[in-house]
Formats: structure tokens, C-alpha cells, sequence
């Protein structure tokens, strides 16, 4: 590495050292603190709701009617006489309905069931997501980092540089235009600097949005780490396990399901229904107009019967509407598969072609390297003259950012890769941690 390069990336990381977060506890913050995880897990404990309100419709139901009236009346009797009386009758009414036959009922509770595989599904596709944000908005910082150390050690060579081209110039061994030359570089590298500052500030405030505060650095990639291959290594397993084990296809499955349930629910309609009814009343009439007033208590249990017959149409469009949203639920599960089946194809190829990019930018770094240590050596002597050492620096610093990025790229590719498959969790984020320094 050159050593204006490992000067400035040592200080950034002896200056983070001391609080450094890592991948994971910058997840941990935000599965704690990320809006858009707390929504989905809100929205979780929302979808698992059904299940206790679609077992309702199997379960009795108790009522309570209560009643009480301030009655002043005046009676005209024949063939003479008036008579005004001012009571008070009061009652209540406790009534148990237990459904023993209500077939839309049963497959509402089945479609309950149905509808919190669901939600644990998309809850499962939002915490994926939380795993693919976090780890973005890292490797972005990292990347930001790397660009400006980068940055910085490119202008203070090329300050070197500068300097060497003034002093050769003052004594005879070399042209202004060496030193204009070196001054642009110069500038440029300043100006790089200060690009480089800003993005970094940018990437920081994203990871910030995440974790809802400030982080003092972050921990890198170690040095030279050597990345793995996907296994298994071959496209089709992977292809295979997202057509089945996707969040998305298994959302896609569940709404399939209900809809089809749905059908048989709006069919059930035109059935009869039947319940067992049992009431308790009490009704008392104090002090009547007749007869002192009486009490009245009652207890009844029975069987209701209910034939539907002619809704208007109603029931019969709702089975048609059912239908079409089952076509509809069919057609969004065989999208569900084919994008995931397309996503492990992408990121399959983008784990190894990232592979193939980070062992060739390697050898284009070492390559680098020795061509600026030549350039160094023949400038020195005076057969390279000072844009050929410029040059081959910008090389040097442009082929070490590429490979830094394309680490993190592919690193990230791998997870996108098991996430397509449904099998990305915290374990891969444990699996990166231990590359990081």
C-alpha cells in the first residue's frame, strides 16, 4: 500500500477505535429505533388479531337489554269518570346465541388462520428489508470513508509531488509545465476532498435515519479479507428455494389461499343457518294502572332457524366478485414467483461476478503499486517525467477505492442472495461482523 494511503487510513481507524460500532449493534438500533420496522411489527400484532376475531364467529354470544320507563296516563272511563295514573315498568333481557350451524363462519376462522401466516410473512419480508437497509447505509459509510482517506492521500502525494517539481525546476532538472502539471493535480485533489466530505456527511445522516442517533465511527473491513462463495455454488438451488421460500412468494400464497376460501364463504350464503337461543327476562310493571302492577319472569331455549331466499342479487355477486379476486390472487403469486425467481438469478450473478471483480481489481492494485514504485524510480532518474508519476498515482488511489467498493458490493450481494431465497437472518449479519475489524 502506498504509504501516504496507509498513513491516513491507519488515523481513521485508530481515531474510531475507541467507540466503534459494528454491523450489529448498528442493526440492533435499528430493529429498535427504525420507523419502518416499527410499523411493520405494529402491523404484525395487528394481523395476528384475526385470529381470535375469526374464532368469535364460532364462540357464543351474550347480550344484555335493559329497560326502564316513567309512564303518566289519564283514562277516560264511560259512561262517566276519569282516571289518572302515574307508574313506573322497568326489564331486562339476557339473551346466549351459540351458532351450530353457520358454514361462513367456519371458513372466516380458517381464513383467519390463513391471514396471520400472512402477516408473519410480511413481518418476515420487513425484518429481511431492516437486514438490507442496515447493512447498505453501512457499507455506504464505509465506502464514504475509504473515498476521502483516499482522497486525502492522493493530495498530500501529489503535494510531494508539487514540491519536488518546484525544486527540480529551481535547479535546472526540469520544466514549468512539470509543476503546472502537479498544481492541477493539486487543485483537483482538493477538490475531490471536499466531494468526498460532503458524501460522507450524506451517507452518515442516512445510517442516522436508521438508528434514530449518532455513531462515533464504524468498524472496517479487515485488511485483505477474503470474501466466500455462495453455497451451494450453483444458480438453480437458489432459483428453486426463492419460487417456494420467498417472502414475498409466501404472502403472495397465503392471499391465494384466502381468496379461495373466500369463494366458498360467499357461496355460503344462500345456506341456512342455525342456532341455539336461550333467554332470561324479567318485567315488572309497579303500581299499574290495573291491577297493582305484576312481575314477570321468563326463561326460554330454543333452536332458530334462518333460510335465506332472495337478497336482491347481493349474495350471488359477491360469489362472482370472489372469483375474479381469486383469478387476481393467482396471477399476483405467479408474478411473486417469477420476481423472485429473476432476484437469485440477479444476485447469484452479482455475488459472482463480484467475486471474479475483487480477485481482478487485487491484482490491478499490486500491479498498480509496482508501476508507481517504476515511475517513482525513473522520474528519479530522469526517464519518466512528472505526469507519468501523477498518473500512475491516480491509478494507484482510483484501483484501491474500486476494490474496497467491490468487497462491500459483493458482501452485500450475498446477503440480497439469501434474502431472495427467504433464508437472509441476523446469523449473516454475525457471519460479516467477523470480518470487521
Amino acid at each position: 500500500m502506498n504509504k501516504h494511503l496507509a498513513v491516513l487510513v491507519a488515523a481513521w481507524l485508530v481515531s474510531a477505535a475507541a467507540g466503534a460500532a459494528d454491523l450489529l449493534s448498528i442493526y440492533h438500533d435499528a430493529a429498535a429505533n427504525d420507523p419502518q420496522f416499527a410499523s411493520a411489527r405494529a402491523s404484525l400484532d395487528a394481523g395476528r388479531e384475526k385470529l381470535p376475531q375469526g374464532r368469535a364467529g364460532l364462540l357464543p354470544a351474550v347480550g344484555l337489554n335493559a329497560n326502564t320507563t316513567w309512564n303518566d296516563e289519564d283514562y277516560a272511563l264511560r259512561p262517566a269518570g276519569h282516571l289518572a295514573k302515574r307508574y313506573n315498568s322497568n326489564g331486562w333481557t339476557v339473551q346466549l346465541t351459540q351458532p351450530l350451524f353457520r358454514w361462513q363462519n367456519w371458513v372466516a376462522y380458517t381464513q383467519s388462520e390463513l391471514a396471520v401466516a400472512q402477516a408473519e410473512a410480511q413481518f418476515a419480508q420487513a425484518r429481511q428489508d431492516l437486514v438490507l437497509r442496515v447493512t447498505q447505509a453501512y457499507f455506504d459509510v464505509l465506502a464514504a470513508q475509504e473515498a476521502l482517506a483516499t482522497a486525502q492521500a492522493q493530495k498530500a502525494a501529489i503535494s510531494e509531488q508539487l514540491e519536488a517539481a518546484k525544486r527540480n525546476f529551481e535547479v535546472g532538472t526540469a520544466t514549468i509545465t512539470d509543476t503546472h502539471e502537479a498544481q492541477a493535480r493539486h487543485d483537483l485533489a482538493e477538490a475531490q476532498e471536499i466531494a468526498a466530505q460532503s458524501d460522507l456527511e450524506v451517507k452518515r445522516q442516512a445510517l442516522r435515519s436508521l438508528i434514530g442517533k449518532e455513531t462515533e465511527g464504524l468498524k472496517n473491513l479487515k485488511s485483505g479479507v477474503g470474501l466466500s462463495t455462495p453455497q451451494p455454488n450453483q444458480i438453480n438451488p437458489w432459483v428453486e428455494q426463492a419460487e417456494t421460500a420467498s417472502p414475498g412468494v409466501l404472502v403472495a400464497q397465503a392471499g391465494l389461499e384466502i381468496a379461495q376460501r373466500e369463494i366458498e364463504r360467499q357461496r355460503a350464503g344462500h345456506l341456512p343457518t342455525l342456532d341455539l337461543v336461550a333467554t332470561r327476562s324479567h318485567n315488572a310493571v309497579n303500581d299499574g294502572p290495573f291491577f297493582g302492577g305484576y312481575v314477570a319472569d321468563n326463561r326460554t331455549v330454543g333452536l332458530q332457524l334462518s333460510v335465506p331466499l332472495f337478497a336482491g342479487g347481493y349474495t350471488v355477486s359477491k360469489g362472482r366478485e370472489a372469483v375474479a379476486l381469486k383469478e387476481k390472487a393467482a396471477a399476483d403469486l405467479e408474478n411473486a414467483r417469477r420476481q423472485a425467481a429473476l432476484a437469485a438469478r440477479q444476485t447469484y450473478l452479482g455475488v459472482t461476478s463480484g467475486l471474479a471483480q475483487v480477485k481482478a481489481l487485487e491484482a490491478a492494485y499490486a500491479s498498480s503499486q509496482s508501476s508507481l514504485d517504476s515511475n517513482k524510480l525513473g522520474y528519479e532518474v530522469g526517464v519518466r517525467i512528472n505526469i507519468d508519476v501523477l498518473n500512475a498515482q491516480s491509478q494507484l488511489y482510483d484501483t484501491r477505492q474500486k476494490l474496497v467498493r467491490a468487497r462491500l458490493d459483493t458482501l452485500l450481494a450475498l446477503l440480497r442472495l439469501k434474502a431472495a431465497a427467504g433464508s437472509l437472518g441476523e446469523e449473516d449479519l454475525v457471519a460479516i461482523n467477523a470480518l470487521l475489524e
